[in-house]
């Protein structure tokens, strides 16, 4: 098994697994280590755990409980590849730990949580500017409603709830320049990583991670339009640690690229002509 870590967060951690068994091997016993959720993003694979036999497929999830083996085999088709998210206590605690949910195995391929699962796909390829972290909580917290039959609890956001929200998205602004991810957010805001992030969005309606990423494109914005630094110098200085993914994200959002928004910028009103002619 292949095993390339994606994040790792006080509270979450991805992986992302390529298993790596070929026909005929012997299959052997593991155990969960933590509370874990694992998206099959390709392939499929058999598991035994808890006296019970799971056939797994595409857009199937195979749910880890601390302390229970399995046994993965291999029958059918040779090879898969997991997204797997893995939870602290704490967080488990606070989206929902009943042991009968987190004891059921897998999860078929639902539409409500493989498009969550797909969501995090494009997150981990970075072609999201909804973060891994946030999209794993979200992800695990959708699992918990589906199994349990359980709607989460309407947030109803207070006037001192909504406060923290607003003076935390002026923060992540002012910051947004610097490494952020979504414990520093609530950590600013005294708040659970989970509760926090139900908060900020309900509120603001955008995830902190988005925030983020829409600061730096907007600073950005008003970089490429006021002045002549190179294009590079400017991804990296408002916080794009990458020069690909700024220019991806930033043509996302613009419909064009930074070069022809600063061209536009400066009177080339052809580009946002065409933009508006392809609407």
């Amino acid at each position: 098994m292949n095993r390339t870590p994606l994040l790792k967060r006080d509270r979450i951690t991805v992986n992302e697994f390529r298993c790596t068994a070929e026909r005929g091997d012997k299959p052997f016993t593991e155990q969960f280590a933590s509370h874990s959720v694992s998206y099959v993003r390709s392939g499929s694979f058999g598991c035994h755990c808890r006296g019970r036999f799971h056939e797994l497929v595409a857009g199937s999830m195979l749910i880890g409980h601390p302390g229970d083996e399995y046994t993965c085999t291999h029958d059918h088709v040779v090879g898969d590849e997991c997204l797997s998210f893995f939870l602290d206590p704490e967080l488990v605690e606070t989206i929902g730990d009943r042991t009968a949910v987190w004891q059921v195995g897998s999860v078929p391929p639902l539409p409500e949580l493989m498009v969550l699962g797909e969501l995090a796909q494009t997150a981990a390829a970075g072609n999201s500017d909804v973060g891994l972290d946030e999209i794993g909580q979200v992800l695990t917290s959708r699992f918990v409603e589906v199994v349990s039959d359980r709607k989460a609890n309407k947030l109803t956001a207070t006037l001192r709830d909504r406060r923290r929200a607003v003076e935390t998205a002026l923060w992540i602004d002012a910051n947004s320049h610097r490494a952020i991810d979504l414990d520093d957010a609530a950590e600013q805001a005294g708040l659970s990583t989970f509760h926090f992030l139900r908060l900020f969005s309900a509120v603001l309606g955008v995830t902190p991670h988005q925030y983020l990423v829409r600061s730096r494109l907007r600073h950005a914005a008003r970089r490429l339009a006021d002045d002549d630094s190179p294009i590079t110098d400017i991804a990296y200085d408002v916080g794009f640690g990458d020069l690909s993914n700024f220019v991806r994200s930033f043509h996302r959002a613009a419909g064009a690229s930074p070069l022809k928004f600063r061209q536009a910028s400066r009177g080339d009103r052809k580009i946002f002509q065409e933009r508006l002619a392809l609407q």
